[in-house]
């Protein structure tokens, strides 16, 4: 029988050969066969296959990847990670052209397993805060508003003995 403890390393090697070392053969090893990706949607019928295709496009769009695990709960067949992730964009990533600035964001991943394996996965991540790190939107680094939303200043009272409408 697996443990919460089995299926929370099961997850640590899913972040680690997965996320970070990008390594296809442990997409095959983690996940069932029957996996299903919820946040996206498999484009070729495999999902697996889908999250192999990512690899390979996140290798080219994305260098020096970190991921840290800032907290790992697991209850029953399912394991939640609350993530801090950080990459530099180094070519194509997410329809921006290379930008070469490093981002750092949040993420969540909510995993169900079984026999040690994953066989759902969730995730939500600050997609905003990561394209406003790269310079996609704006308030981004480097723009004009980087110091925040564009704030339209406070109407100032009437000097004294001034007319007023």
């Amino acid at each position: 029988m697996t443990t919460t403890d089995d299926n929370k390393a099961t997850v640590r090697r899913f972040v680690d050969e997965i996320f970070i070392q990008g390594r296809k053969d442990s997409v095959d090893e983690l996940l069932a066969d029957d996996f299903v990706a919820h946040t996206w949607p498999s484009t070729s019928g495999d999902p697996k296959a889908d999250l192999k295709a990512a690899i390979d496009r996140v290798g080219i769009g994305l260098a020096d990847p970190a991921f840290t695990i800032d907290d790992l709960l697991a209850e029953g067949d399912a394991v939640a990670a609350r993530l801090t992730t950080a990459a530099t964009q180094v070519g194509p990533f997410m329809g921006l052209p290379p930008s070469g600035k490093r981002y750092t964001i949040e993420e969540i991943h909510w995993f169900r397993l079984r026999d040690g394996k994953v066989v759902e996965h969730w995730h939500q991540m600050d997609q905003m805060g990561m394209m406003r790190q790269l310079g996609a939107m704006p308030g981004s680094a480097g723009s004009a508003a980087s110091g925040g939303p564009a704030r339209t200043p406070a109407p100032q009272p009437a000097a004294a003995g001034a007319d007023r409408d």
